[in-house]
């Protein structure tokens, strides 16, 4: 199946399994989403779960918030992930503040889902990858898939979670392809997986980075350079455990971000590993980034800003010799 199918069967299969899911957002329901995330949800499940909103961030979310302290489990839909910063209050200082003002009293057990990330040419405001904003949030738990199989996985783990959490999915990768898992598939939030093996290098990736990894990797492993690649899948909670062993076998490490350098989340897997895994280290670490510019239309400009497998296949070689 294709990552944008497979967004709708994995949402579909939580709103089977519990009938206080429900779904709301910009043209989710008849239109089936602007990407074609929704097919199939609003024809099965009808207007009583599916919802379609003004445009309005605010009201998106705050409805969501409201309707998660109150009894169901929204998913509710940001079109594009730069207009988290629409209804940023609510994401920000009020739905991962909840549950601790309260004592554990009240929970806000939603998902907010955005497209995310570049390499469309869509421009400087329909492009930015900004898990890094949520990723300062204390109270906010972060997914970001890569592959199909962990769209359905991550998706079940976060609207069955008690805690609110962001689901980006990025836009990149929604015309890919790969095997769709079996019925009560579940990916365990902040659990990493090993997209390939290696002994030299490891390359931490996530969401569209991974396969930019898993290709610079193939191309190093003919020059006789075995990287490992690690799929994050999330940053709240993350899971250091598998890159800091992972750092012990290969010694090396390139973390692979579409962030910003300036503020990345690569620079808190680095202040990690320096504070815990120093040892096992026998060269500099790397960091291969998203430039700090907004981010332009033209695709041979945009080329320019966003990691390609080219640069890590350099900083790799630098690293190597070192």
């Amino acid at each position: 199946m294709t990552y944008r199918e497979a967004v709708a069967e994995g949402i579909a299969r939580e709103m089977r399994l519990d009938p206080t899911v429900v779904c709301l957002g910009e043209d989710i329901g008849a239109a089936e989403g602007v990407f074609k995330t929704t097919v199939g949800l609003f024809k099965e499940f009808g207007p009583t779960r599916v919802w379609d909103t003004p445009i309005s961030e605010q009201a998106i979310v705050g409805a969501a918030m409201g309707a998660a302290m109150t009894g169901l489990r929204p998913v509710a839909e940001i079109m594009f992930s730069d207009f988290l910063a629409c209804c940023w209050d609510y994401l920000a200082n009020e739905i991962p503040k909840v549950r601790y003002m309260t004592g554990g009293q009240v929970t806000v057990p939603l998902v907010v889902r955005t497209a995310n990330g570049g390499g469309l040419g869509f421009g400087a405001q329909h492009s930015q990858a900004v898990e890094n904003w949520a990723f300062t949030v204390p109270g906010l738990k972060i997914a970001a898939p890569s592959t199909p199989a962990d769209v359905i996985g991550l998706l079940a783990a976060a609207i069955r979670s008690d805690d609110p959490v962001v689901v980006f999915e990025h836009k990149g990768l929604f015309a890919s392809r790969g095997p769709a898992p079996p019925a009560g598939h579940v990916v365990p939030l902040g659990q990493a997986s090993i997209a390939r093996q290696g002994r030299d290098v490891t390359l931490v990736a996530l969401a569209s980075t991974v396969p930019i990894a898993l290709q610079a990797a193939e191309t190093l492993a003919a020059d006789g350079i075995e990287a490992e690649v690690i799929d994050l899948r999330c940053l709240v909670p993350l899971d250091m455990r598998t890159v800091l062993e992972s750092l012990a076998r290969t010694s090396r490490l390139v973390v692979v971000e579409e962030n910003p350098y300036q503020g990345g989340w690569g620079a808190t897997v680095v202040s990690i590993v320096a504070d815990e895994g120093f040892e096992l280290l026998d060269a500099p670490i790397r960091r291969v980034a998203g430039e700090c510019v907004p981010l332009p239309f033209a695709d041979s400009l945009e080329a320019q800003v966003i990691p390609t497998a080219a640069r890590v296949i350099d900083v790799v070689g630098q690293l190597a010799a070192y």
